[in-house]
């Protein structure tokens, strides 16, 4: 005798009536990460979202940046000439120390068309945001030298092309003493003997920037303009240069402690252990989308204040 089997029965699976899982079925568990993959996966994820970061910083950002400074420094600046409350010194109209970064000139070089308003100090923070007034020179257009700094290659710049300048080449400054026409008379490199000094009761500009050579700072090289018409008086200038910050020489650094970069980094590496976390347990792509904003974002504030540990000029 044959015996018939219900197939439909057989193969239907028991139904556990506590939580309604198919009995005999288990989730499957995810393997444990190795130490090993995990500090490897965490250094790809740091070195891939700094190399992002780095060039977005470079290429982008800092350009972005420089100029949003340069529109608020050109409103302030114009409004300060309209209103005749323009710095002539190292004081403002009230008599009240100019902070850093205060705008004090407009700078104009047709030959390269070059349009900056110029910062008072010359530290990497004030060159941020444009070119930056040596504190222990007098301003443009006042009897005796006037030195500028301006960035070669990050923050938009804005010296990047001063040695295409030449030799009677007019450079245009506008303070709130009037607007000043100067011509060029040397372009020097580093090391170069610098012309002989203005005539008595004129006024010489002196632009300077580093040299570079694959994105490092290897000297300084500086134009030198003298005033074509009557200069003018004004106060001393604010500090002596025997007195100069350190931190506003050419190619100095920022010498705060950085702290912040510290900060940062410590954020980033957080994040970086929670990417490779959240890899392990959803999934690359998943992973990546979540955790990429915030890494990117940590990142460009990492690199920000390294910036501030290259030299001023750079």
């Amino acid at each position: 005798m044959t015996t018939q089997i219900d197939l439909e029965t057989s193969i239907t699976p028991t139904v556990d009536t506590n939580d309604g899982r198919v009995a005999g079925t288990a989730r499957r568990a995810v393997p444990p990460l190795s130490s090993r993959l995990q500090v490897l996966r965490t250094a790809l994820v740091l070195v891939s979202v700094l190399s992002v970061a780095l060039l977005a910083q470079l290429l982008v950002v800092s350009g972005l940046q420089e100029r949003a400074s340069q529109q608020k420094a050109f409103a302030e600046l114009r409004s300060e000439l309209a209103r005749g409350t323009a710095p002539l010194g190292p004081s403002d109209s009230n008599g009240v120390m100019l902070h850093a970064g205060a705008p004090v000139a407009y700078l104009e070089i047709p030959k390269i068309g070059l349009h900056q308003v110029v910062g008072e100090g010359t530290s990497a923070a004030v060159l941020y945001r444009g070119p930056g007034h040596r504190r222990d020179t007098v301003l443009p257009g006042q009897i005796g030298t006037s030195v500028i700094f301006g960035r070669h290659s990050l923050y938009g710049g804005p010296f990047g092309d001063l040695t295409a300048v030449r030799k009677g080449d007019p450079i245009v400054v506008t303070t709130g003493q009037g607007a000043f026409t100067y011509h060029v008379v040397d372009v020097r490199a580093a090391g170069s003997a610098a012309p002989a000094g203005p005539r008595v009761g004129s006024s010489r500009l002196v632009l300077e920037t580093a040299t570079v050579s694959s994105f490092e700072a290897t000297g300084v090289v500086a134009v030198d303009a003298d005033l074509s018409g009557t200069a003018v008086g004004g106060p001393s200038p604010a500090v002596s240069t025997a007195a100069l910050a350190p931190q506003e020489r050419a190619l100095a650094s920022d010498l705060q402690p950085p702290w912040a970069l510290v900060l940062w980094l410590q954020a980033l590496i957080v994040l970086s252990i929670g990417l490779v976390w959240a890899w392990h347990r959803w999934g690359r792509a998943q992973a990546w989308v979540v955790f990429f904003p915030p890494l990117l974002l940590v990142g460009l504030a990492a690199v920000g204040e390294a910036a501030r540990l290259l030299p001023n000029l750079l």
